[in-house]
């Protein structure tokens, strides 16, 4: 593993219930990611690993707090650096793939790209190659498997040569068979890439796989 590549500091979110009552997300977390490692953040439900895994990516901000990258202060910035931030340095991995039906697999993946600014088409083609689809990418969602378009939504994630993927469950909607490619696929292309991977799972067999586990309970880093 590498450096630290980023920093987060002191980060507290919290989300207005009702007039009078707010329910406290996250409470104080500090946290260091690596360059190239692949960390796993476990904890039950209501845990606050999503919302840790969006504050990261800039999908949410929080209420306290600072988050370096690069020894850049990503929160400090305004809203147009913060989404250039997320187009070109962040890649995102869902549990469902969110893949637009009426495109094909290679189309979604440029979509991204072109989100970025980047008009290279051989990189998404050479992407969905990498990860198997070299003979699909001009099927539609509807025409690929679960695990097809899981692997879909991984080369769109990383089209952008971003500094860090996130993913949250990216086999919780897979079958055993499917969720076992998709793990292999993510520690081989950290291999051949030194692609930096965080993932919210509750699968303990991927878990006990990375690099490192961090475990949440109830807001906060408690191992």
């Amino acid at each position: 593993m590498g450096k630290t590549m980023i920093e987060l500091n002191n980060i507290s979110k919290s989300y207005q219930i009702t007039k009078n009552n707010s329910l406290k997300v996250l409470k104080g977390i500090d946290l260091n990611i690596n360059r190239s490692e692949i960390a796993a953040i476990v904890g039950k439900s209501g845990a606050g690993k999503s919302t840790l895994l969006h504050i990261i990516g800039t999908l949410d901000k929080p209420d306290t707090g600072s988050m370096t990258f690069e020894e850049s202060d990503i929160f400090a910035m305004n809203d147009k650096q913060i989404a250039s931030f997320r187009a070109k340095d962040v890649g995102f991995i869902f549990q469902f793939h969110h893949l637009l039906p009426e495109f094909t697999a290679l189309e979604n993946v440029q979509i991204a790209a072109r989100i970025a600014g980047s008009t290279d088409e051989d990189k998404a083609k050479e992407l969905l190659a990498e990860v198997g689809l070299g003979d699909r990418m001009h099927h539609k969602p509807s025409e690929l498997s679960g695990g097809e378009a899981q692997r879909v939504a991984i080369a769109r994630a990383l089209v952008n040569s971003p500094a860090i993927v996130l993913a949250d469950e990216p086999t919780g909607n897979l079958d055993s068979e499917n969720a076992d490619a998709v793990i292999d696929l993510i520690f081989t292309l950290r291999k051949k890439f030194g692609q930096t991977f965080v993932i919210v799972t509750h699968n303990e067999e991927f878990a006990a796989k990375c690099d490192r586990i961090i475990k949440m309970t109830d807001g906060m880093i408690t191992g």
